[in-house]
């Protein structure tokens, strides 16, 4: 099965100068944990709810003042439509990402989650696989 089959095709993303309040009321909006960081359609970045907690509200960073530049992920891991599920789910195992942007000639077309992976029932076993293997803790940071 290839990612284009089961990504979601519509998706919120942001720019490097939006504050991190409008990345949190966005994630509020669409019930996401992480979005995508565009320069016109070419992915630049990920910004997620972690982002937000560890790098801009446990420093004391105001949310209005702050921008996601500032706190994103740059130069994320991304896939592409026409790999095979059981690869984009490998990348996220190996990268411990539970969403994977996907890009087409440089343009953002969708995000593919453990969510709409774990919603096809041939795999969600390859999909509770990988969610224990991002679930680990990295002991390199400790």
């Amino acid at each position: 099965m290839k990612v284009k089959e089961i990504m979601s095709k519509e998706i919120a993303s942001l720019r490097s100068e939006d504050s991190i309040e409008k990345a949190a009321q966005l994630m509020k909006t669409y019930n996401v944990g992480s979005l995508p960081v565009c320069s016109g359609q070419q992915v630049v970045g990920i910004i997620t709810d972690r982002d937000i907690t560890l790098r801009s509200v446990a420093t004391g960073h105001d949310s209005k003042d702050h921008t996601v530049g500032n706190i994103m992920s740059s130069n994320p891991i991304v896939g592409n439509p026409e790999m095979d599920v059981d690869d984009a789910v490998r990348i996220m195992s190996e990268s411990q990402i539970r969403r994977l942007p996907i890009v087409e000639d440089n343009s953002l077309v969708g995000i593919v989650a453990l969510g709409d992976i774990s919603l096809e029932p041939t795999l969600q076993n390859t999909a509770e696989e990988a969610l224990s293997n991002i679930s680990q803790p990295d002991n390199s940071q400790m």
